[in-house]
């Protein structure tokens, strides 16, 4: 199932496996944050020759389909998050 299949109205979690799953996404997207921020840096030693062979090859267009990914993944964070907030709420 697609990430975006997921019907955050549906989800049916307990608070602390809501709160587990959310540190575990976020420690992921900031991992995948970190490695865009090395590829930038590195980019910029890389002569023009290089780094135009480099954007020609299939990873770097799979690295781009993540980057497009991820921002999708972004918003169905924030919805996430909402959640986990009324699920707090509920708690208390």
């Amino acid at each position: 199932m697609n990430v975006a299949q997921i019907n955050m109205d549906e989800l049916d979690i307990d608070l602390p496996n809501a709160k587990l799953a959310y540190t575990i996404i976020q420690s992921l997207l900031d991992g995948h944050e970190a490695l865009s921020d090395l590829l930038v840096v590195m980019s910029h030693a890389l002569d023009e020759d290089v780094l135009k062979a480099l954007t020609a090859t299939n990873e770097w267009e799979k690295y781009l389909e993540s980057k497009r990914n991820m921002e999708s993944t972004r918003a169905q964070i924030e919805r996430f998050t909402e959640v986990l907030r009324k699920l707090q709420e509920e708690e208390n």
